[in-house]
């Protein structure tokens, strides 16, 4: 892929609940190993804009694209029809999502969890997962939790086991929403730094989260949102070290 090419190109997305915008016109492009932190308070549409990429939830206009793409629809003799539900699917394939809550299954072990998607969807061999799954949770520090169960583990160790769930199926693309958002303030260290190596490894990372920190440390580019629109975007020393906006220095100055 030619690395001048954007692997997400989001145009004038626009996203409604009955009469509820919540997205009001979203442009932006994603570069191919850029960490995208998306801040902003709550109710300006972060997450459904996240949603919206991997279509867990369907936009009423614009278009959303992931390295050529178009998410949730194909182009057919010139007209773009609705994909199927495996059409969907097959695209989801490339792109791992972190939600707040963990959603690990209770009754399997942290390795059968980490393999369940690619044996089970992706079809690869147990061998394979087994050998892919025991090296991703060595990434994430958890090697020897390999045959413990979701609730012998802290909040923070499932929220790790959640990460190497999602690389598991090898994503072009990472999408965090709010990822420490449920943890105990002690145990958010551990998730962030996990997140820290990952975006120095050059995985394209699209993270909604409202630790400024990590903002400020691993991000490429940090973007401000309010009310569903993007009010500015930057580097991190611009956008948290200066903001230009009136609304994005009323949000910052709360944690800083």
């Amino acid at each position: 892929m030619n690395v001048k090419t954007p692997l997400v190109i989001a145009r004038n997305v626009h996203k409604s609940y009955d009469h509820l915008e919540v997205l009001k016109g979203i442009d932006l492009d994603v570069m191919p190993g850029e960490v995208v932190v998306v801040l902003g308070p709550s109710g300006s549409g972060k997450s459904t804009f996240l949603r919206c990429i991997n279509h867990l939830e369907t936009i009423n206009k614009g278009f959303i694209a992931v390295d050529g793409e178009q998410i949730g629809y194909r182009l057919h003799r010139n007209r773009l029809e609705k994909l199927s539900a495996n059409g969907i699917a097959r695209q989801r394939r490339s792109i791992g999502m972190v939600f707040q809550q963990f959603n690990l299954y209770p009754h399997m072990t942290v390795l059968q969890n980490v393999i369940e998607a690619p044996v089970h969807v992706h079809g690869e061999s147990r061998k394979d997962a087994i050998e892919t799954a025991r090296q991703l949770l060595d990434r994430v520090g958890l090697s020897s939790k390999a045959d413990n169960y979701p609730r012998q583990l802290s909040g923070g160790q499932q929220q790790r086991v959640a990460i190497a769930r999602a690389l598991a199926i090898k994503p072009k693309l990472m999408l965090f929403d709010e990822p420490t958002s449920a943890l105990d303030p002690e145990l958010v260290g551990e998730v962030l730094s996990t997140m820290r190596d990952l975006a120095k490894q050059g995985l394209t990372m699209l993270v909604v989260t409202h630790e400024i920190g990590f903002a400020r440390e691993a991000a490429d580019r940090v973007i401000f949102m309010d009310g569903g629109k993007i009010v500015e975007m930057g580097k991190p020393e611009d956008v948290i070290g200066n903001p230009q906006h009136p609304r994005t220095q009323a949000f910052l100055s709360r944690f800083l």
